[in-house]
């Protein structure tokens, strides 16, 4: 029997679930959300968990086998009945700016208008330029590329930041201007990671996929932001990697207007503890705690609430 892999219809979506599905053989099955339907804002949805619920709705009615996420925009809290059966082997986790005339962040006149619809974001481009103003933004990749020099005043926008990820599975890398570095510009939590989701006790089928340092470091950065209980409105970036054997997590905070920011980096060697992820992710998030997070970042939110980032 083929398995069934339910995925949103965007060109992005399709193309991510399409990495998934090619070496399992599998059937993809195109689930439509409010998310896909509305303009309004991700905020004003309840954040990019919308775009999961459709698909978890499916997957729990029997309709698919399996579901696949872009692993930043799954709420950190379980759903009863569904696991995460397979994390494939991660992208680049990097967000990319994507300017007018091939300018980079640094080049960007004094009040151009940057859109992104992450908070995040938002944070880190005022942190490094104050003089820009930030415009929200949604929609599809493309939609939101082709506003980049627009000759329609009020659609215009000079740069926007998205997901190297997610312009690498569109074959759309022509159109970034500049790099972030990761660790000057830490990304959403899981960000360039996927999650293949399935009905516990169903996960055998797709676990092939797996990719066990991709899955590590991408729980490992959601444990953050599951215990500082950060919901889509908290601009908070995490990175971990998994080097020599040593697992390392750093997590950063940033104030809404970026005008500060708390880091916390730590590292441990996963044989070492029972719970390497929790281990590790407690000291991230105690050390920032103690260091005065809430007071930066709306903290405290439900873990049914998405995590920061919204789409690509």
């Amino acid at each position: 029997m083929t398995l069934r892999i339910g995925t949103r219809g965007s060109a992005l979506a399709l193309a991510q679930a399409q990495t998934v599905a090619a070496p399992l053989g599998a059937e993809l099955i195109v689930i439509h959300s409010e998310g896909d339907r509305s303009t309004a804002s991700l905020a004003s949805l309840g954040g990019a968990g919308v775009f999961a619920a459709a698909l978890r709705d499916a997957l729990l009615a029997g309709d698919v086998d399996a579901v696949v996420h872009s692993y930043k925009d799954l709420p950190t809290a379980a759903i009863p009945g569904l696991s995460i059966a397979a994390v494939p082997k991660r992208a680049d986790a990097r967000d990319a700016l994507c300017a007018r005339d091939g300018l980079t962040l640094a080049e960007l006149p004094a009040g151009s208008r940057v859109g992104t619809g992450s908070p995040r974001r938002r944070a880190q481009l005022l942190a490094r330029r104050s003089d820009l103003d930030i415009v929200d933004l949604r929609g599809n990749v493309d939609t939101r590329l082709a506003r980049v020099g627009s000759d329609d005043a009020e659609r215009h926008l000079d740069a926007i930041v998205l997901a190297a990820a997610g312009l690498d599975r569109l074959g759309r890398l022509d159109a970034v201007t500049e790099y972030f570095g990761i660790d000057d510009w830490p990304t959403a939590p899981a960000q360039g990671a996927l999650a293949v989701e399935t009905r516990t006790g169903d996960e055998k089928p797709v676990a092939k996929v797996d990719h066990k340092t991709s899955r590590l470091t991408a729980h490992a950065e959601r444990a953050v932001l599951a215990l500082l209980e950060a919901g889509c409105s908290a601009p908070i970036g995490a990175h971990a990697i998994l080097d020599d054997g040593l697992l390392f997590l750093s997590a950063r905070v940033y104030r809404e207007d970026g005008s500060e920011q708390l880091t916390s980096s730590h590292a441990l060697y996963p044989e070492d503890s029972r719970d390497p992820v929790g281990e590790l992710a407690k000291r991230v998030a105690d050390e920032l705690l103690a260091g005065g997070a809430t007071e930066l970042a709306p903290l405290g939110a439900s873990r049914d609430t998405p995590g920061p980032g919204g789409t690509e």
